[in-house]
Formats: structure tokens, C-alpha cells, sequence
């Protein structure tokens, strides 16, 4: 697909710099697959490893969205909320994004077809990419959950009744990552993105979309780093196992074509 790139000083889509902000993660994926949704980390803490970045609240309480440094609570009715700094994530992932290639596509995209132009950006599969798409959308389907009562639910389940929301000819910002497949089991392989309305009203996880007129930002990182869960819920999980198929079921869209 046709698209115009332009280079605003380092580039972030050909061989990545030397000097770069890591991708800093708090748990693992598949510990939230479990059902691990009570967490020793606030967000307080959590910005200190990043100004950019998705995850969740204790208690699967709604999607988090971290941008320009500000972290937004979507709750369960799809409203965008700012909360305290000692609100704590079960999971998370963040960076200090520094995206300076711009991206154009000239011409509209669904889900599958975004993914597909940004495979074309990204010169390897083998390192992490921070992903940041601004612009118009005609329309963004997007997720969230209610916070969770213990004793907790497995996340299949947490999200059978999920609420879904379509948002109508809106700006906003995708935020997300794009992670290799060999960290199955660690994060969510492929794309993971996240969406807020450029009112900050709004937003969730992204289940399907369509572009108007947006810029693409991607940013290579090839240093990851991790710190695990210091409590009993995490200690006493069983995180063996193929849960790939668990996976999709809560991560893919239900519309039709959208990869």
C-alpha cells in the first residue's frame, strides 16, 4: 500500500539507535490469563520506566493507556478517568517513546489492513517496536472490563460479557506495541494496541477499527525488561502450558476481517 514517510531526525523504522529507552514490563501475560490481577507496583512507580504504554488495574479494573507521560483509566462504561498515583497494575508494559518517522497512508484502512502497512515499516520481527498512530478514524470498536470480585475469574471468563463500544468519526491515538513471537507466554505476540479519544473521554482496547486520515510512529527497541509479581496469587499460579488459544480468544476481534 501506497504511503508517504517522513523522517523527523533519528530514524525509528530502519536499524534502531544505540541510545534508546528500553520496553520495561511488570508480569507476564500469561499470569493475567490465570487470573493474577493483584499487584505490588503502582504507577507512580511505573513512570519512572516510561511515559508511554498499555496494561491493566488491580482487579482487571478497566484498560490502561499511559501517553505524553499521563495514565488513563478506561473503566467498564468506556469513559477515560485520571487516577491516583498509587492506584496499582497487575500488568503492564511501558517506554520512553521516542518515535521521531512519521508514516502517511493515503488511503483508508481496516485493522488487518493497518497491521499489514505497518509490517512493511518495520524492518525486522526479532526486536520490539513501540507503536503510535494519531489521526481521524471513521471508527474505533473498542473493549473494556469491569473491576473483578474474588476469588478472581480466569481472564477467558473475566471477559465473556465484555463491554464493547464503537466510537464514530473520532480523533485519537492508538498506543500499543508490537512484540515477536518467541515472547508467548511473557507478552502478547503481533500487535497489542490500545486506543484514547484526542479528548481523553474515551477509549479501550482496540478490537477492530477503520482509518481516515492518521500518522504512524514506530518506534525499534531491542532491550526488554521485566520485573515479576512479589505475591502469593503469582507464586501459586500454574503458568506452564500452550495458552495461545486462550490468548486470541481475548486479545481478537469479533468483527469479521480484522486480523
Amino acid at each position: 500500500m501506497a504511503g508517504l514517510i517522513i523522517s523527523l531526525g533519528i530514524s525509528g523504522c530502519a536499524s534502531p539507535p544505540k541510545e534508546r529507552s528500553p520496553i520495561f514490563q511488570y508480569s507476564v501475560i500469561n499470569a493475567l490469563l490465570e487470573g493474577v490481577y493483584d499487584s505490588d507496583v503502582t504507577v507512580e512507580e511505573l513512570s519512572r520506566h516510561g511515559n508511554f504504554g498499555i496494561g491493566t488495574f488491580d482487579g482487571l479494573d478497566g484498560e490502561m493507556i499511559l501517553l505524553d507521560g499521563n495514565f488513563y483509566q478506561i473503566r467498564g462504561d468506556g469513559n477515560a478517568h485520571r487516577g491516583p498515583d498509587t492506584t496499582k497494575t497487575p500488568f503492564a508494559v511501558v517506554t520512553f517513546f521516542q518515535g521521531t518517522t512519521v508514516s502517511y497512508p493515503q488511503s483508508s484502512l481496516d485493522f488487518q489492513g493497518l497491521t499489514k502497512y505497518m509490517d512493511g515499516l518495520i524492518p525486522t520481527k526479532n526486536i520490539f517496536y513501540a507503536v503510535r498512530i494519531d489521526g481521524l478514524f471513521k471508527h474505533v470498536k473498542t473493549r473494556s472490563v469491569f473491576k473483578q470480585q474474588k476469588p478472581y475469574p480466569r481472564l477467558v471468563k473475566a471477559l465473556k460479557n465484555q463491554p464493547e463500544f464503537t466510537l464514530n468519526n473520532i480523533r485519537g491515538t492508538l498506543v500499543g506495541f508490537w512484540s515477536p513471537a518467541y515472547v508467548g507466554g511473557v507478552n502478547v505476540p503481533g500487535y497489542h494496541l490500545h486506543f484514547i479519544t484526542k479528548d481523553r473521554s474515551a477509549g479501550g482496547h482496540v478490537l477492530g477499527l477503520q482509518t481516515e486520515s492518521v500518522n504512524i510512529r514506530i518506534e525499534g527497541v531491542n532491550e526488554f525488561r521485566m520485573i515479576l509479581p512479589r505475591n502469593k496469587s503469582f507464586y501459586g499460579s500454574d503458568l506452564t502450558g500452550e495458552k495461545r488459544n486462550e490468548l486470541d480468544k481475548v486479545e481478537k476481534s469479533r468483527e469479521p476481517a480484522v486480523h
